[in-house]
């Protein structure tokens, strides 16, 4: 039996209504409200990602789409991811991260108010066909020719060769196909992410933003591609989806120890600002820099200054959060009433 906790799966607006929040009794979720934004959570023992095995992770982010999605359906439209695996203590954490976050999170609902995710993955009707016709291209067969000249068959290392050169030409031919694809959307998108393809068969595998009533032209563009390909390619078609690849919330926990250790590295005093963070860093990086002469100790001096940077500006990023004052305080106490940063990654 694991230690118990709250598993957050996505931020909402409360203008739904109590209507919609009523469709949340007896599904496993409910609210936690603060303000006009809700999290929408659930109770379940804690588990870090990192440790489960690859089953485990794939039925932990199913749940976490289909939990999203089921949101969706019960008609809340607008609704920010979680990063998937967020998991808090208690409701006091979920609290303390809609207050941090409130301002970006009411500015994240804003930019998606009528905007929604589709996911496109295509891939070659009659793949082994496509690598055929490949097989016959002009630089294929005349690398065959070169290394048959010998008279003998091919030896294990020649066929590598002309497997290296083929595999060459279908990236070229994918590539050609997923721009002209992702070209006839150029017009309906606000934005277009291309993710990693699970194997060679696949041509693209992107999500495309576009904005909700554009649902129906999306659709014809699709109709209007396969007969322009005249189906030799296949789509599938994931959507209207949370916009998950556009924005998601991330929940940083940040380390005390190591800010103070930053703010003694670049020299700060415990009144600062984000320019003075800046500046300090910048004459610092310079006097390790590589290209001010070779020390075998400027490397890792270099990387440490860098890291100290990034963690002071990560600390006045979670201090802005809760404050439009320029001055930054280093001191302590401030420092630990500011260990959580909320922000939108895309």
């Amino acid at each position: 039996m694991g230690i118990k906790g709250i598993y957050i799966y996505g931020i909402v607006p409360n203008f739904y209504g109590s209507t919609h929040f009523q469709l949340l009794e007896n599904s496993g979720v409910y609210a936690v409200t603060f303000q006009n934004i809700s999290a929408i959570v659930s109770d379940r023992d804690t588990a870090f990602l990192d440790f489960l095995d690859r089953e485990s992770l794939a039925h932990t982010l199913v749940h976490h789409q289909k939990t999203i999605e089921d949101l969706m359906s019960k008609g809340f439209n607008m609704i920010i991811p979680m990063k998937l695996g967020t998991i808090v203590k208690t409701r006091e954490e979920v609290l303390s991260i809609l207050t941090k976050g409130h301002d970006l999170i009411i500015a994240t609902l804003k930019d998606i108010e009528y905007l929604s995710e589709v996911d496109l993955a295509v891939t070659w009707a009659d793949f082994p066909g496509t690598l055929n016709e490949i097989a016959n291209h002009p630089d294929i067969i005349g690398l065959r020719n070169e290394l048959l000249q010998s008279g003998n068959a091919l030896t294990q290392i020649d066929q590598v060769k002309v497997g290296m050169l083929l595999k060459e030409k279908l990236d070229e031919k994918n590539k050609l196909v997923e721009l002209r694809i992702l070209e006839a959307f150029s017009s309906l998108s606000m934005d277009i992410k291309i993710h990693e393809v699970m194997n060679d068969q696949m041509i693209t595998n992107s999500a495309i933003l576009i904005k909700r009533n554009q649902a129906g032209y999306f659709e014809k563009a699709i109709e209007k591609l396969d007969e322009e390909f005249d189906g030799i390619l296949n789509f599938k078609i994931v959507g209207p989806l949370p916009c998950y690849s556009f924005y998601t919330l991330e929940v940083s926990n940040l380390n005390a120890d190591q800010i103070e250790k930053a703010r003694k590295m670049l020299g700060m005093k415990e009144k600062t600002t984000e320019g003075e963070i800046k500046k300090a860093y910048l004459e610092k990086a310079k006097l390790f820099h590589p290209d001010n002469g070779y020390d075998p100790g400027d490397a890792d001096n270099f990387n440490e200054i860098q890291k100290a940077y990034h963690a002071l500006v990560d600390y006045a990023a979670s201090v802005r959060q809760g404050s439009t004052d320029s001055e930054i305080s280093l001191a302590k106490q401030n420092v630990n009433e500011n260990l959580t940063l909320v922000k939108i990654k895309g």
